[in-house]
């Protein structure tokens, strides 16, 4: 399309180009990701045709990936999920019933009522996946509809996704930062606006351009290196990024605190700090100095197999560029030890005054005071049904207030053990957890088949809606729904332009459940009327329209932006300088994490299952798996459906080990093996990664096969390949965040027609599973319950 084109309808939301009807909007999940892009959509005759990115978009200015540009391959997919479906025969055996909404939603009433009656609210537990367009209205179903605190991510262990680093940023900053690549600024990329472009950029356990995660779109990286930005790269793995960077630390998977720690040692000792900003901004520089006085880049060498003059050359270019940037990735949440390496990074920005300066680590929060999210509605709960939300034992989850939702692992084992009250129903709103989300795939497989009544809310059907579910909702998809975000900046619409059967918007979902239940909670009757409410209530007057007919026209809003808040007053609700923490500063040494009994300073702490803390299971066991890495083509356990460009290019479970790692295991490229250990196992086929260390392996996650039989055993092959076969649910740090995605151990041998008889498949649904043995001291899988 030439630039004439877009330049003629420069400014209109909406035009005729021929046959198609073009709306100017934007997208999010599902199916997608975490960011909401800038885009252009061609319906004709109500169907979705055709997706382009908006160049006129500031967010991502015109680019997508393959996951947007392949969006009309699933709306239109006849494999979705088109009408509510009831269960008709046993929970596994995939026979349904269709029926209408009524009949559904008299079923949720009664049985709501029932719990309720029998039970209290507080049995009843929602979910939702990760980076979902219902962040908040799944989270306002289960506190203003089911009246219940506990909401929480599908099972993901430590609520390691984003909440450690969200944690020790709060608690550490009293605020949230991010690398300054210009994204606040409608501006992009204008020196009018204050911005600079960082010297050095470190990409840290984060494939940005492959990931996009977290609101970050990885593409304003490559813009700042087309713009003369060096980068550090710190991934086990030679990434796009890592070959294009000034260094590469290939750490060992889960010792990032350790490196952390050295690069703060290196920039102390050599005195390459920010004197004045440490000075002035900094609380506990002293005692932070002395903590990593003995993290020589010597000693964090051995523990994390990267040259120890590489860690020096990394952390001296970090700490002399002006100004610099850290972008830090889901695999620092993914370790028992996240809080403090978050800490230890954290600290990174601090010490070099690289904190809301322009091109820095800047301070953002959602645009015109927008706080939806998983705690959007828990101020309905009355203190006594508050006081019950899973996780309590868990204090910077709970009294602290760093957590808004319940914790994964304690729903699980009140699933499992009834305490301190049952569960009696769960419902899942785009979540696969024995696909993806759940660390223990076939433990949480034993507990989900013991919940009286179970949910399942989304786009496909999937494993999990097939193993437990009493009834399955279809979910309206991106282009589906009218809808609101505000995740930072910008404000931002999206516009349903087509209609799938008989889908609906979770905005419209929880509006028709919540009306039944709690009517009061719910003053609007659909998506539009929640939206003009959350323009009304929940936004300041700064915001330049006031209905969504007017912002859906507009498409985004950029609110005003000003560097060095910390320094005008800007933070603190006393609108005195300084930072939004007990001592108004950043606090190195902290004491919001001493108030609660742990350690105030960031360290390392090897991880439970590796070659050093575990070596007798090592000589079983002796590669280092890694988890999780991302892909162009899925995120986490979507897109997998066949025929679909996805699958095409990507049609089987990767698995990745170093030349000589496959040569020693007897494999070659693209040959089918079992990965295994003391937990359980799954098969993967191998791809040769020659810049891997050969003592670790990289598995991918998510993986289910939908053009396979749904049916138990089976169950659309989903535990045939899951890594999560062999990761350890309720294994968590101490404050209750972070859970080991990211480091086990494991060994790898080829698939033969002997080893292959009976699949993961058949052993969790017919011969119960892997990990029987449970450790009551820990709700751990005892190590060698079944492989010792």
């Amino acid at each position: 399309m030439s630039n004439d084109y877009y330049e003629s309808h420069r400014g209109e939301w909406q035009w005729q180009d021929g046959e198609y009807t073009v709306t100017r909007t934007t997208a999010w999940s599902g199916p997608g990701c975490h960011d909401g892009c800038g885009v252009l959509y061609y319906t004709k005759d109500g169907k979705l045709e055709k997706v382009e990115g908006d160049p006129d978009n500031p967010f991502n200015q015109g680019a997508l990936c393959m996951r947007c540009l392949e969006m009309p391959e699933f709306v239109n997919n006849p494999t979705r999920l088109g009408h509510p479906m009831k269960r008709a025969g046993e929970r596994g055996e995939n026979k349904w019933e269709r029926v209408s909404w009524e009949e559904a939603l008299d079923l949720i009433e009664e049985k709501v009522r029932a719990i309720w009656k029998d039970y209290g609210p507080e049995s009843i537990v929602c979910h939702i996946g990760t980076g979902r367009n219902n962040c908040d209205q799944i989270p306002y179903l289960c506190y203003a509809a089911f009246g219940s605190p506990n909401f929480s991510m599908g099972y993901l262990a430590g609520d390691s996704c984003f909440c450690p680093r969200s944690a020790s940023m709060a608690s550490q900053n009293g605020d949230f930062m991010i690398a300054d690549c210009s994204q606040q600024f409608e501006k992009r990329y204008d020196e009018s606006t204050g911005w600079r472009c960082p010297e050095v950029i470190v990409n840290w356990g984060c494939n940005a351009v492959v990931s996009n995660s977290d609101n970050f779109f990885g593409g304003w990286i490559v813009d700042c290196m087309q713009r003369g930005s060096k980068m550090i790269t710190i991934d086990p793995s030679l990434t796009w990024l890592a070959s294009r960077s000034a260094y590469w630390l290939r750490v060992r998977p889960g010792t990032d605190a350790a490196l952390a720690m050295a690069m703060l040692n290196v920039i102390i000792s050599e005195d390459l700090y920010d004197h004045d900003f440490v000075a002035k901004w900094c609380y506990g520089f002293d005692e932070l100095a002395e903590r990593v006085r003995d993290w020589t880049p010597e000693r964090a060498a051995e523990v994390c197999w990267v040259e120890a003059e590489d860690i020096v050359g990394a952390a001296r270019l970090y700490a002399q560029a002006d100004p610099a940037a850290i972008q830090w990735g889901l695999k620092l949440d993914q370790t028992t030890n996240a809080t403090a390496t978050a800490c230890a990074v954290n600290s990174l920005w601090a010490i070099t005054g690289n904190v809301d300066n322009p091109g820095g680590n800047i301070i953002i929060r959602n645009a015109f005071d927008q706080n939806l999210s998983y705690g959007y509605g828990y101020h309905l709960l009355p203190p006594e049904v508050q006081a019950k939300r899973l996780g309590a034992e868990f204090p910077l989850m709970s009294r602290a207030g760093y957590s808004s939702s319940a914790h994964a692992d304690s729903v699980l084992k009140a699933i499992e053990t009834g305490e301190p009250y049952p569960i009696r129903m769960v419902w899942m709103t785009s979540t696969n957890p024995i696909a993806n989300m759940g660390a223990d795939a076939p433990r949480l497989f034993r507990a989900l088949k013991s919940v009286d009544f179970v949910v399942v809310n989304d786009l496909f059907m999937t494993p999990t809606a097939i193993a437990f579910a009493d009834l399955v909702l279809p979910a309206a998809m991106s282009p589906e729904r009218n809808s609101q975000r505000c995740w930072w900046v910008p404000n931002r619409t999206l516009t349903k332009v087509t209609q799938y059967e008989e889908c609906v918007s979770d905005d419209d979902l929880v509006t028709m459940v919540g009306k039944r239940l709690h009517p009061e909670n719910f003053p609007w009757d659909d998506n539009v009327g929640w939206i003009n409410h959350i323009f009304e209530h929940e936004t300041n007057d700064e915001l330049p329209y006031k209905s969504f007919e007017e912002a859906q026209k507009v498409v985004w809003s950029y609110p005003a932006f000003t560097y060095l808040k910390h320094e005008k007053g800007l933070l603190r609700p006393d609108g005195q300088p300084g930072f939004n923490t007990p001592s108004g500063r950043i606090e190195l040494y902290n004491t919001n994490l001493m108030l609660w009994g742990y350690d105030p300073l960031p360290d390392f702490k090897e991880p439970s299952c590796s070659p050093v803390s575990s070596p007798e299971l090592a000589e079983k066991y002796p590669l280092v798996l890694t988890t999780g890495a991302r892909s162009f083509e899925f995120f986490h356990s979507e897109h997998r459906q066949e025929g679909t460009t996805s699958r095409e290019l990507h049609p089987d479970p990767l698995f990745e080990m170093s030349p000589a790692a496959a040569e020693a295991a007897g494999l070659s490229e693209g040959d089918w093996a079992w990965i295994e250990n003391q937990r359980g196992r799954c098969r993967q086929k191998l791809h040769v990664n020659p810049s891997l260390d050969d003592r670790v392996v990289r598995a991918e996650h998510g993986w289910w096969f939908p053009e396979t039989e749904g049916a138990e055993p089976n169950l659309y092959g989903v535990f045939d390949s899951n890594i999560n076969n062999l990761t350890p649910q309720c294994e968590n740090g101490d404050t209750g965040f972070g859970a080991p995605y990211a480091n086990q151990l494991c060994r790898v041998y080829p698939c033969t027609e002997e080893n292959s008889r009976v699949l993961p498949g058949e052993q969790v649904t017919r011969r119960g599973g892997y990990s029987k043995v449970i450790d009551e001291s820990n709700g751990d899988v005892k190590v060698g319950a079944i492989y010792g």
